[in-house]
């Protein structure tokens, strides 16, 4: 193949398609991402061609001296992304816990895994320092999609993110600095010289990024730049941070752009979720791009380097290396045992940790260190291995240790009214958790006095991220009188919880035509097929409406049931197969057999409803 074009239409097809399919069936991206590259490059060959030169991967040979600036922009800007996420107050309680983590976890991890690729890999000493430092780190490209999917609680999530995100650039500069001893340390360097020149840079490198962090932050607040031009601004001082600080020290870009990102992240600009949005939008291409890019590089030659050492070795990284690492760093941390057990499981390998093998891997080669065309398979392998046990078994280990909700996931109701809290304690019958949230402690007493668990404050505030677990929810109905604060709700919480699954009443009434009515941009799908609006709503509850769940069956069709309940009532939602399907404008609802089926009536009709157990409920209030 000579047709860039294609080749990267190609690749951006394999891997935003292999993100979908984990998506939908719920499986961990990267393992589908590296099957798909695979599939891709050394099985069907679809970027070589007849030009291909000898022993030349293909997609190297395809993009030549555009491959390793096309992989060094992608890293620069996932770590980024990732130092974009890491808020400080999200570790109060925490902090002594991340910095054992990073010191000394990761120089243990570092020796450890030096030892084990000496040892067990192989390697010689040379290459087995070097591939060591480049396995201390874990990644955001795969530790946030693991946290998503399982759903961990809030401490743990923490803890493996910031360990997660702080340790790539480490893991790389560890790598330099063994690359730097190797080349250089024979000519005309001294190894105290090479350290402490790798030491300065270091803090340079972090220097900068934080001020070039501030500087972004000061130009956003203060209006100097707009706000369709705030994502490519920033974009463009991403790269000016990275290569700048790379020309000072190979490598020393990832730890600038790390800092930058954390600094901006604490700067309080009022824009910050807008930019995370953007920014995770283009993480999100470029990881699923060059993770495919990378695994499709691969050849069967490189492949064939891997045999029962390299099996022995990985296993020992997972069982030895990771377990010890974490308990020797993290005594005295305030950490419980089961957070330290799940956190010494916990470390899969991701795009960081094979884009630098890459690198230093061809350029040890070109040295003379022949083994070294080992670390490219050995780290695929790695990322593969860990990925794979790590993706399949968080959700179940993290539950067996109590550090996940075993519940379906629940159902935040932000505004509280007596038609809410209702729906709230049918909901709670249904066997689902629940959550009244609302600024008015007056309007949560009958939620309260229901048994209803009911959070008081305002749901937007920074404070609430430390009181309210999002991951526990999966849904949310934003039913307030306040119809510009539903809609904000919605918009703001949609990253997290999706569109989707974010439901929104229709506070006045408003029709679509109406120039006084929200945008449909800014709102989340309408709750109820009527779009009834919520004075609508309360009419009916205090002219006796009621709930009634129903199962639908062989012997009680849909049909059936829909016939028998006439022409005024209001699906709510649809159990199926355990999943809650809410009712919306945009997506009616229709009742099949085997579906559990919540209506609001006027009057409860002679159905065959199915008989709830009893609530068991406690008086939960949380004031912030």
């Amino acid at each position: 193949m000579d047709n860039l074009v294609l080749a990267f239409a190609i690749i951006g097809a394999l891997g935003v398609g292999a993100q979908w399919l984990a998506w939908r069936f719920n499986f961990p991206a990267i393992v589908l991402m590296a099957i798909a590259g695979v599939l891709a490059g050394p099985v069907f060959k679809i970027f070589s061609g007849p030009d291909a030169a000898p022993g030349v991967p293909p997609i190297e040979f395809l993009f030549g001296d555009f491959y390793r600036p096309i992989i060094a922009i992608a890293v620069a800007v996932i770590l980024f992304e990732g130092g974009l996420t890491l808020n400080f107050s999200e570790i109060r309680g925490l902090m002594k816990g991340v910095r054992r983590l990073v010191f000394p976890g990761a120089p243990i991890a570092w020796g450890l895994g030096a030892v084990a690729a000496y040892l067990i890999g192989g390697l010689s000493w040379q290459t087995a320092l070097l591939f060591g430092g480049i396995m201390v780190v874990t990644g955001p490209t795969v530790i946030i999609p693991l946290l998503r999917q399982s759903r961990l609680d809030q401490r743990p999530a923490t803890l493996l993110k910031w360990e997660g995100i702080i340790n790539d650039p480490i893991g790389a500069l560890l790598a330099v600095l063994v690359y730097e001893f190797l080349v250089f340390g024979d000519h005309h360097a001294s190894p105290g010289e090479i350290i402490s020149s790798l030491i300065a840079a270091s803090i340079l490198a972090g220097i900068f990024g934080f001020g070039l962090g501030r500087f972004a932050a000061m130009a956003f607040r203060r209006g100097w730049v707009p706000e369709y031009l705030k994502p490519p601004v920033l974009l463009t001082l991403v790269l000016v941070c990275f290569e700048a600080t790379n020309l000072l020290q190979e490598e020393a870009g990832l730890l600038a752009v790390t800092a930058m990102g954390v600094t901006i992240a604490n700067s309080r600009i009022a824009s910050i979720n807008d930019l995370r949005l953007f920014k995770e939008n283009i993480t999100v291409v470029l990881v699923s791009g060059v993770f495919i890019m990378l695994t499709a590089n691969l050849t069967f030659e490189s492949l064939g380097a891997l045999d029962w050492s390299a099996f022995w070795f990985i296993a020992t990284m997972l069982f030895v290396v990771r377990p010890v690492t974490v308990f020797l760093s993290t005594i005295g941390a305030g950490l419980s045992w089961q957070e330290r057990l799940l956190v010494a499981w916990i470390a899969p390998r991701g795009i960081v940790a094979v884009a630098v093998s890459s690198f230093f891997g061809a350029s040890l080669v070109a040295e003379g260190y022949v083994d070294a065309d080992k670390l490219i398979p050995l780290a695929f392998a790695m990322v593969f291995a860990t990925v794979t046990l790590h993706g399949f078994s968080i959700g179940p280990l993290s539950k067996a240790l109590g550090l996940a909700s075993r519940e379906q996931p629940g159902v935040l109701i932000i505004g509280a009214s007596p038609w809410s809290i209702a729906l709230a304690a049918k909901l709670i019958e249904l066997e689902t958790s629940v959550l009244v949230a609302d600024t008015s402690y007056r309007r949560l007493k009958p939620a309260r006095l229901a048994n209803v668990p009911t959070y008081y404050g305002e749901i937007l505030s920074e404070v609430t991220e430390h009181h309210i677990d999002l991951n526990r929810f999966g849904y949310l109905l934003a039913v307030g009188g306040n119809e510009a604060h539903n809609a904000l709700v919605s918009t703001d919480l949609a990253p997290e919880l999706g569109r989707a699954s974010i439901f929104q009443v229709n506070a006045r009434g408003k029709e679509e035509e109406d120039k006084q009515a929200l945008s449909y941009t800014l709102q989340g799908r309408t709750f109820l097929h009527s779009a009834a609006p919520l004075d609508e709503l309360q009419r009916r509850h205090y002219s006796g409406w009621v709930y009634q769940r129903t199962k639908l069956s062989e012997e009680y069709p849909p049909e059936r049931y829909l016939e028998e309940l006439g022409d005024d009532y209001e699906i709510v939602l649809v159990i199926r197969r355990d999943a809650l399907l809410f009712a919306s404008q945009e997506a009616p609802l229709k009742p099949e057999i085997g579906d559990t089926v919540l209506a609001y009536l006027p009057k409860s009709p002679d159905l065959k409803p199915e008989k709830a157990k009893p609530a068991k409920t406690e008086d939960k209030t949380t004031v912030a």
